[in-house]
């Protein structure tokens, strides 16, 4: 399991040129089951998707395809955790 920490590097006008784009690419990645839960930080300075993957390096590259990352809008962190617990219903849509 994945956290991925969005910090936005540019005025929210000029990220917002982008914001369909990047909801398509979340969608492509929750389709494909990587991604379960995702959202906008409080206050707007940034973003959290939590995702699952065989490894950090395939996130890497699905973060790549990423319209935020391809224009350099914000600066991404991952950060991998062992998820001891989980709510029932959160558990189907786990990978074992």
């Amino acid at each position: 399991m994945f956290i991925i920490n969005l910090h936005y590097i540019v005025p929210l006008e000029e990220l917002d040129k982008h914001m369909a784009a990047h909801v398509k690419y979340l969608e492509k990645y929750y389709e494909a089951d990587v991604f379960l839960i995702s959202g906008r930080k409080v206050p707007r300075t940034g973003g959290i998707i939590i995702a699952q993957a065989d490894a950090k390096e395939i996130l890497e590259k699905i973060i790549a395809d990423d319209p935020f990352h391809k224009h350099k809008l914000a600066e991404f962190t991952i950060t991998e955790f062992l998820a001891s617990q989980a709510h029932p219903d959160i558990k189907k849509l786990l990978r074992n």
